[in-house]
């Protein structure tokens, strides 16, 4: 051993064998772990956070050193199968349609499955994966991630381990974009550039976007490039950019109106309306007499039929429960409320000074997507992803804690096949949420970061 590794080994000792216990746990995640295994999945995840924290503790200004353990852990969880979700099947069902030429939006697998020549090979193999509930409805990915289904399909032959390898590659590439555009945004708003660690090593990140192949990865880092534009003054770059983001996931949509404050009116709604023509763009595709019905369809579901890890909404079920209100008729009830509260709540947030500035712009994004998160029937584990990145570039950390406490909605897979929340699980998540939420809030001693007087 060289002069130059002795002491390299001796300085980061402990880091180095962190790390290395940290890889065998992520394998034993990847290769040797169940969805219905809780108690296992627990221990495992709770392991990975802590060894994130000590290796940000220990070596935070080691970007070198940080940076390569981010991505060798990616790497190790790049040969195995999703297990922590079924998404990933509709994906390649999605992908194969789009490589044959065919719509994904106008056939469900199940009805798809009645024609006498089946479009997608592996049919059977991917209908049992992705399960009844998603078989029986019209897909809900925006139109830029339909194409990356498909690209992911024809460049891996149409097989699954090679098709899932693209996908894996373009979202390891899209987390590279948001440790490099995210560290050089915390430089410009005055904020500590290791930061960027909490999202490059949370286990949270590394095993719901390369693991379980979701895009939300994707989807940020057009957001964090968009945001990097506009701080930089290149508004209508950033405009197209931000098309992109809301072509592979929505979320980005409900961002919109914060525009208006950071450059006027005018310049406002020509932002917003690049915005909304490159969306309509990257939709040509698929455009489809169908297209708008089957996929609003299938959107107005996330609010009225589906319910996952929810927080207020579980309380007013219960309350609900009490007074002889049945749980269907609460969720139909409840998701033709909750779009209009938080189109009010964005509202609110749209009038804002601080929108004016990168740093409060970020923070209105983040409160935005926290009132939706506690309100919405459906918070699945990766949706919090987004949090996590916003609330680096502001005073807030309950994103982190939240990140934590979410393994424990994955209890409700213990019976698996059935899906049954335990509703003491949730209460301990959400109190760690809700608590730090609380501190964070006395902490700053004002309420002026959730609504600065003007």
């Amino acid at each position: 051993m060289s002069n130059a590794l002795l002491r390299y080994w001796k300085l980061h000792k402990v880091s180095l064998l962190l790390s290395l216990l940290c890889g065998l746990l992520y394998y034993a995640f990847g290769y040797h772990l169940e969805r219905s295994e809780f108690t296992k999945l627990f221990i495992l995840y709770g392991l990975l956070f802590f060894l994130c924290y000590k290796l940000i503790q220990f070596e935070k200004w080691n970007f070198r050193l940080l940076l390569a353990l981010g991505l060798i852990f990616r790497l190790v969880l790049f040969f195995s199968i999703p297990n922590l979700s079924q998404d990933f099947y509709r994906f390649l069902w999605d992908g194969h349609l789009v490589v044959a030429g065919q719509n994904p939006y106008l056939f469900t697998p199940a009805g798809l499955l009645e024609e006498p020549i089946s479009l997608v090979p592996l049919s059977d193999y991917l209908l049992n994966g992705m399960g009844p509930l998603s078989a029986s409805h019209f897909s809900n990915y925006p139109p830029l991630s339909q194409l990356l289904y498909g690209v992911s399909v024809w460049l891996g032959g149409g097989k699954v381990m090679s098709s899932l390898l693209v996908m894996r590659t373009v979202l390891l590439l899209a987390d590279l974009g948001i440790f490099y555009f995210g560290r050089k945004l915390l430089k410009l708003l005055n904020r500590s550039p290791h930061l960027i660690f909490w999202y490059f090593l949370n286990p949270l990140v590394i095993i719901e976007l390369v693991g379980n192949v979701h895009f939300e990865g994707l989807m940020l880092f057009f957001l964090l490039y968009a945001v990097y534009l506009i701080h930089s003054g290149r508004w209508i770059p950033a405009a197209l950019v931000l098309s992109l983001s809301i072509s592979v996931k929505l979320i980005p949509l409900m961002f919109l109106p914060l525009f208006f404050k950071t450059f006027g009116i005018v310049r406002g709604g020509l932002f917003n309306a690049i915005v909304l023509v490159g969306v309509a763009i990257t939709a040509l595709p698929f455009l489809h007499p169908q297209f708008s019905e089957n996929y609003t369809a299938t959107l107005s579901l996330w609010f009225s039929n589906f319910e996952f890890n929810a927080s207020i909404y579980n309380v007013l079920k219960d309350l609900g429960n009490r007074i002889d209100i049945k749980s269907w008729e609460m969720i139909k009830i409840y998701g033709r409320i909750f779009p209009f509260l938080v189109i009010l709540w964005v509202s609110i947030l749209s009038f804002m000074k601080r929108n004016k500035t990168s740093g409060g712009l970020i923070l209105s994004m983040l409160l935005a997507l926290t009132v939706y998160f506690l309100l919405t029937p459906t918070v699945h584990p990766w949706y919090i992803i987004s949090l996590v990145v916003l609330c680096l570039f502001t005073d807030f950390r309950f994103p982190l804690v939240w990140s934590a406490a979410l393994v424990l909605s994955y209890s409700a897979y213990r019976t698996d096949p059935v899906v049954e929340e335990s509703m003491g699980f949730l209460i301990v998540e959400y109190l760690s949420v809700y608590g730090f939420l609380i501190y964070e809030l006395f902490k700053l001693r004002t309420f002026n970061s959730i609504i600065p007087k003007n």
